[in-house]
């Protein structure tokens, strides 16, 4: 069990500026799974944490009572006193009473002029990347208002996207983990009676770990945790790393950082031990990831990516990597007796190998955890689909097990960063396991796993899923366990902190394309005083997508074929059906019916969706009937 004899603290930093990054390209978002709604998981999960580990560090005091004192007012206005009296601030929050610091941060950088960016992503004569990806979000709307990608051709177009509040999430987050950085550092530095922060999650996105020094991929557009490394080294003076990314996918941005880090360390070390004049020498750093072989960035069966996700390393050249491949568990005994125990913990076994030979504990080593989720047993089959998974346990138990070797190298400094994981019960489940793996636990104390059973995880997606209103409805004391209860209203002012920032976010309106099409003149060919009246419009749909603007009408229609709107069961024609020509006649004593015409995917459906926060159900639309007025007398009754 990781522990330590002090009072030390865990830090839980929230940047709501990262909801910003939005896809814009489409109001179909069926198919994007790197979305703001991950972070709304994350905190699900993590509430869930703190309330469990305030149960099990103060089982003396009346959980109904405590409860009682931390319910928060469902009235907006009272939230706000809610949020400071959470501390959801600068400070640590000092009604809890697990060891955690809830840190709702507005750090940022200039991606442009700080060092430790350009460290990793600058150029020697100008920052070339930096500058197009500024640019690129800047434009974003025009482009994709023309009907182009606001991603440059060359660069993957399914896994990257841009708007312009993009930049506010993407330097949000690096500040965020470079405030983390700062904060674990300096506090192992100060002495007195206050607690230490010796640990630190940052639930930041999008991710970074694919991210090479000027190659977005895989969602990620600059490398977090590579630059938190670099402002640990500029700043701090933290000499050696150890980076352990447990993403489902391996992290070969991070590598080839890694890589080219210790290339040129290793250069100045020679050229110093040949007498020549040279500078201090740079940061050693250790990369160790667990992922799966089979999946991104190597499932195309391109060599490179294949080698690079294989590269065992160690002490030549100055390099440090260990990679380890996932394999399918059969059980839960062969996944912790076989897998774990003889696979797994190897990145572990080698980031203590690498800190023995460059120099054993001290002060200017530094843990980081690229902590992806998607490996997760929760994980969508359609993102795990070769099945190379981890129980949930695991993001516990490895949190624990780097805690313990930071204890013995690194006085228990670790910094743990979000990467991957997209499904909502993946997020909630892993926050949840991981949190409790950080948390400095007395060892006279147990973690009980079973906090994150399925049982469990239902009713804690049942008590916070989005009611009316856009918010997780607040139990009636005493109606649920007491977790249950305390963990919602933990969440809540979280919940609502981060949609009023979402709410306050720049909005992104993308221009309509002129449409050359025209409204056929249906009074042509009509004996006079009839007047046709047409529901349609001149202008192109302003919800349309860009490539519905550049699709040419229909001009007949095909065969429909059956389909299925995702996660609802209903039933959908692929094809457009016209809407249908209804003839009323003034003075008829016959009523008219119309005609539904085509579905449309234009929003989300909390009364089919199960998993509300997931937004990929498509709301039913009904198109309006064209409708044509006959004036004149009304036909004879006996007619």
């Amino acid at each position: 069990m990781a522990s330590s004899p002090d009072n030390s603290t865990t830090g839980v930093f929230i940047q709501n500026a990262c909801l910003q990054h939005k896809y814009i390209r489409s109001k179909d978002l069926s198919a994007i799974v790197e979305r703001p709604e991950r972070l709304r998981a994350i905190n699900i999960g993590l509430s869930a944490a703190i309330s469990r580990l305030d149960e099990l560090l103060q089982p003396s005091v009346d959980a109904t009572e405590d409860i009682a004192q931390t319910k928060p007012s469902a009235d907006p206005n009272d939230l706000a006193d809610e949020l400071n009296r959470l501390s959801i601030a600068k400070s640590s929050s000092s009604h809890l009473k697990a060891p955690i610091s809830l840190i709702h941060s507005d750090a940022t950088v200039d991606l442009l002029n700080n060092p430790s960016v350009k460290f990793v992503h600058g150029d020697i004569d100008r920052d070339v990347y930096l500058e197009n990806l500024k640019s690129w979000a800047k434009d974003s709307v025009d482009k994709i208002g023309k009907g182009e990608s606001e991603i440059p051709q060359g660069l993957a177009q399914g896994d990257l996207y841009l708007c312009p509040s993009s930049m506010n999430a993407i330097e949000g987050a690096v500040g965020t983990v470079c405030e983390a950085v700062d904060k674990v550092v300096l506090s192992n530095q100060m002495e007195g009676a206050l607690p230490t922060m010796k640990r630190a999650f940052v639930a930041v996105r999008p991710p970074g770990h694919h991210c090479g020094e000027d190659t977005p991929a895989g969602f990620c557009f600059v490398n977090n945790v590579a630059i938190g490394a670099a402002h640990a080294h500029l700043k701090h003076g933290i000499k050696r790393i150890v980076i352990l990314d447990i993403d489902l996918h391996h992290g070969n941005g991070t590598q080839s950082i890694t890589m080219q880090i210790n290339e040129e360390t290793y250069r100045q070390t020679l050229e110093s031990e040949g007498a020549a004049p040279t500078s201090k020498t740079g940061p050693e750093v250790f990369y160790g990831s667990i992922h799966d072989i089979l999946s991104y960035p190597c499932e195309d069966g391109k060599l490179d990516l294949i080698q690079a996700a294989s590269v065992s390393i160690h002490k030549s050249h100055g390099q440090y990597i260990e990679n380890v491949h996932l394999q399918t568990y059969t059980s839960e005994d062969h996944f912790w007796n076989v897998l774990y125990k003889q696979e797994y913990s190897k990145i572990l076994t080698k980031a203590r190998e690498f800190l023995d030979h460059t120099g054993g504990p001290g002060d200017d080593v530094l843990f980081f955890i690229s902590c992806g989720m998607d490996a997760c047993e929760h994980e969508y089959d359609s993102m795990s689909r070769h099945n190379r998974k981890v129980p949930t346990s695991f993001y516990y138990r490895f949190a624990r097990d780097t805690c313990a070797l930071s204890d013995e190298y690194a006085k228990g400094r670790v910094i743990s960063v979000l990467e991957g994981g997209y499904s909502d019960r993946a997020l909630i489940s892993g926050a949840m396991a991981h949190l409790s793996g950080l948390v400095n636990v007395p060892k006279i104390t147990e973690v009980d796993e079973n906090w994150w059973s399925l049982d469990n995880l239902v009713k804690l997606e049942h008590a916070t899923k989005k009611r009316r209103g856009g918010r997780a409805s607040l139990p009636a004391q005493g109606s649920t366990e007491p977790w249950l209860e305390r963990a919602v209203n933990i969440f809540t002012p979280l919940d609502v902190a981060a949609s009023q920032a979402a709410a306050s976010a720049p909005k992104t309106t993308v221009p309509t394309a002129t449409s050359s099409r025209t409204l056929r003149d249906r009074t042509k060919g009509k004996p006079d005083g009839n007047v046709a009246v047409s529901s349609s419009s001149t202008n192109a749909s302003p919800n349309s997508s860009p490539s519905s603007k550049r699709t040419k009408p229909r001009t007949s229609t095909a065969a429909p074929t059956s389909t299925t709107l995702k996660g609802a069961g209903i039933p959908v024609s692929k094809a457009i059906t016209p809407p249908k020509t209804v003839i009323l006649k003034l003075g008829s004593p016959a009523v008219a019916t119309t005609t539904p015409g085509r579905l449309s995917d234009g929003g989300n459906s909390p009364s089919t969706s199960p998993a509300s926060s997931e937004g990929e159900v498509s709301a039913v639309e009904k198109k309006l009937p064209k409708v044509v007025l006959k004036l004149g007398r009304p036909p004879s009754m006996t007619s």
